[in-house]
């Protein structure tokens, strides 16, 4: 029997049935039953199957099956071999079934033997031969045989000349349009003197020149991006790669000798002189026709170098005018064209001008590394934890000739969200991102990064990463204004509130406003209404609230996903209005009290006004105790020291015994009397405040006297030779031999005339007023 195919499944799968007996004839005449051979054609199963594994291939079956218990396997590769456990059967109803995806670049194709024994172990069937083939898929790119090809071809050659051959491999079948190639050229640089100058044999790979003017002295070198592509250069379904072919330009001799001056330059450097060129001229120096002229004729085409005169020496100075980067271009061939000024006079055969040719070659240095983009931008949710990993930000380094390192570091991160990896510039989170971080400006926040290179000497250059912050509901909404104020007794006696969310508007408004239900008062004292999605009214509930400042608490709702809310305290100041409705200023100054600052003050204004006080009561004291001090000196007769001495007599006397002691006390305040006291000793400390009695009138001129004391007081206070504790010292002291007189006595003793007071003059400097006062006669 030939094979059957069964339906399973709503999916066909293959069913093998080993071949059956079948009856002849004998050369005896007797019948026998002979088993048929078949080829059984191969199973196709594709390569990088996605489907579930095991996945059923075919069955095999044995008629035999229906009469007795028949056990089934596999041998060979893939199966007992190795590779082991890619095909597996069932013992019992023979699905054979493949484990895991094939790999036709691995193992193209499987040869396995099917068998049938019974329980027993004998074999029921002969085995038979299955194949299978593993389908080939399009999973490779074509491979080049080298990254960079290397050809040449002479200058001048005629078009159709051969320069190389690519070649690329791909492992995918060639017998089948995954593996057949096609070649084409992408680009050519330079695309000098034209952009196509060489064409490719799509199949093989060739490389011939299709146009003349191959010239090594203006384009010693081209390069070329070789493309291949599988599924036979089908754009859309074909995988390809590329490659380079640089094409060097052979010299042949087709320009005379010249002169070549040679000059070096470093990369990037501007404004340089990389060479002079020295020209003679036979003509008047300095003349229209000795001065020179140079021209760059080829060589330049990016017009990087330019070459003006010098006045003095008349030689051309080769100067580079635009940077140059080594790793574009390593040298140049300059053709430079000297000529006069003016033109060569008529009937003159020689060349009116002259060629030379320099050679400059660029050195290399070592560039900053450069990061691409830069700025770069990527949008990140906020709220991610720390540890996340953002993206990778590197740079790359322009030298590409030197192999160096890079490696990676921070320079400014206001809020110190992350961290990059020095090695391989990966960024990550080290704190979580906060989108209303005052750092962030406009959604944005801007991190800069260093790459700094191994090179002697070390370069670096820096990024910016822009991170775009999207909006999360992460902010519960607040009462705004915080603070309001209402009258006693408010007409209308309403306020408007609202809420503030630092979040953008999706997960911001309409907000839900609410009374909060403790503390009791609250409800009980006030009503709040919304008014709309964003504003709210609050009221008093009552008609008459004292003075003051209240807590409202109040919770706000807001509409993002998931929603937030928040209980806001809204303190309301409750004072006295005028008839406009404004709080009055100096119940408002009660109601807001004083700040830290302002009792600061207050208590510091009070601690000056008390040392003031204490300054004043000293000095008070002080001016006391000077007054108490001073005394009165007025000179008595032959040099007696008289006092009025006071007893206790009931008889008759003089109608003046009293006497204001005020007197004594202030000098100043005498007007037409004079009192003399005793003197103290000036080496002498007081100990004791002396009785004061009033004395008779001495002189003419009180207010003289006061002057004086004045005058003494302050010479005495500025004399270095005062001794201690000098002051006026009063004895009870009448003089030697004398008895004291009645007070009529005093009277009678008043006029100066016969008195002599040259005495006065050598009591020292505190007393030379007063004898200038007595000392001058009647005067």
């Amino acid at each position: 029997m030939g094979p059957q195919i069964q339906h399973f499944q709503c999916y066909f799968v293959r069913e093998i049935v080993f071949p059956w007996h079948s009856l002849v004839v004998g050369d005896d005449g007797s019948l026998r039953r002979v088993k048929r051979d078949w080829v059984i054609p191969p199973i196709n199963v594709p390569e990088n199957s996605r489907g579930q594994f095991p996945e059923e291939l075919v069955r095999i079956r044995s008629d035999r099956d229906k009469n007795s218990l028949l056990r089934y396997s596999v041998t060979g590769p893939g199966a007992d071999q190795s590779p082991t456990g890619i095909f597996i059967i069932n013992p019992i109803s023979g699905q054979l079934s493949v484990t895991k995806p094939l790999d036709r670049e691995h193992i193209s194709n499987f040869h396995l033997r099917a068998h049938a024994v019974d329980l027993n172990g004998n074999q029921i069937e002969n085995p038979i031969d299955i194949v299978i083939n593993v389908i080939d898929m399009n999973d490779n790119r074509p491979e080049f045989t080298h990254t960079i090809y290397n050809g040449s071809v002479p200058e001048g050659s005629k078009p159709g000349s051969f320069v190389m051959t690519v070649t690329s491999l791909d492992k995918d079948d060639p017998k089948t349009a995954n593996g057949m190639l096609r070649y084409k050229i992408l680009s050519q640089n330079p695309e000098s003197p034209s952009s196509n100058m060489f064409t490719i044999n799509n199949k093989t790979g060739g490389i011939i020149t299709v146009a003349a003017g191959l010239d090594r002295e203006k384009v010693p070198q081209y390069t070329l991006i070789i493309q291949a592509t599988d599924m036979e250069g089908n754009p859309t379904y074909g995988l390809s790669n590329t490659a380079t072919a640089i094409i060097r330009i052979t010299d042949v001799n087709d320009n005379p000798p010249e002169f070549t001056f040679f000059g070096e330059v470093q990369e990037n450097r501007v404004n340089v002189i990389v060479a002079n060129l020295t020209v003679t001229d036979k003509d008047q120096p300095h003349s229209a026709a000795w001065s020179a002229v140079y021209r760059i004729t080829a060589g330049d085409p990016t017009g990087r170098f330019s070459i003006p005169t010098d006045l003095t020496t008349n030689e051309g100075l080769v100067t580079v005018v635009k940077p140059i980067d080594y790793e574009v271009s390593r040298s140049f061939v300059l053709t430079v064209l000297a000529e006069n000024e003016v033109s060569l006079a008529r009937g003159i055969h020689l060349p009116r001008q002259s060629t030379a040719t320099v050679s400059v070659r660029i050195t290399d240095v070592n560039e900053s590394p450069e990061f691409y983009p830069n700025p770069k931008v990527i949008k990140l949710e906020e709220g991610l934890p720390g540890g996340s990993l953002l993206t990778t930000f590197t740079a790359q380094d322009p030298d590409r000739y030197m192999q160096q390192n890079i490696r990676y570091t921070k320079v400014f991160d206001p809020a110190n969200w992350l961290k990059i990896d020095p090695v391989n510039g990966r960024i990550s989170t080290i704190a979580v991102l906060d989108r209303e971080s005052p750092y962030v400006k406009n959604n944005l926040y801007n991190i800069t990064f260093m790459a700094t290179d191994n090179g002697i000497p070390t370069a670096s250059g820096t990024g910016t990463l822009q991170m775009y912050l999207l909006d999360i509901n992460d902010n519960a909404p607040r009462v705004f204004p915080p603070e309001v104020e209402m009258c006693e007794k408010p007409e209308p006696n309403t306020i408007n509130i609202t809420a503030s969310d630092p979040d953008l508007t999706l997960n911001a408004g309409p907000f839900a406003f609410e009374l909060a239900k403790r503390p009791a008062d609250a409800r009980r004292n006030w009503t709040l209404t919304r008014l709309n999605g964003e504003y709210a009214q609050i009221r008093l509930r009552i008609g008459f609230l004292e003075s003051g400042i209240y807590e409202v608490p109040i919770i706000i709702t807001d509409s993002g996903n998931l929603p937030m809310s928040n209980t806001s305290y809204l303190q309301v100041r409750v004072c006295q209005c005028d008839h406009h409705g404004d709080c009055v200023d100096m119940e408002r100054i009660i109601a807001a009290g004083l700040g830290t600052g302002a009792i600061i003050a207050i208590l510091i204004c009070i601690i000056i006004l008390l040392v003031m006080v204490l300054f004043f009561v000293m000095w008070m004291k002080r001016r006391d105790k000077e007054r108490q001090a001073k005394q009165l000196l007025i000179d008595p007769e032959d040099d007696v020291r008289d006092n009025i001495l006071k007893y206790d007599e009931e008889g008759g006397g003089e109608e003046d015994q009293d006497y204001d002691l005020s007197q004594l006390q202030q000098p100043d305040a005498l007007e037409t009397e004079m009192v003399k006291v005793g003197i103290r000793r000036m080496d002498e400390r007081p100990l004791h405040q002396d009785h004061l009695y009033p004395l008779r009138s001495a002189a003419p001129h009180p207010g003289d006297i006061g002057d004086f004391i004045h005058e003494g007081l302050k010479a005495a206070d500025n004399d270095p030779t005062a001794p201690p504790y000098d002051s006026l010292l009063v004895f009870d002291y009448e003089g030697s031999g004398s008895t004291a007189g009645s007070l009529s006595s005093l009277h009678s003793s008043s006029s100066g005339g016969d008195q002599d007071y040259d005495y006065l003059s050598d009591w020292g400097p505190r007393f030379r007023k007063l004898a200038d006062l007595y000392g001058g006669g009647d005067n």
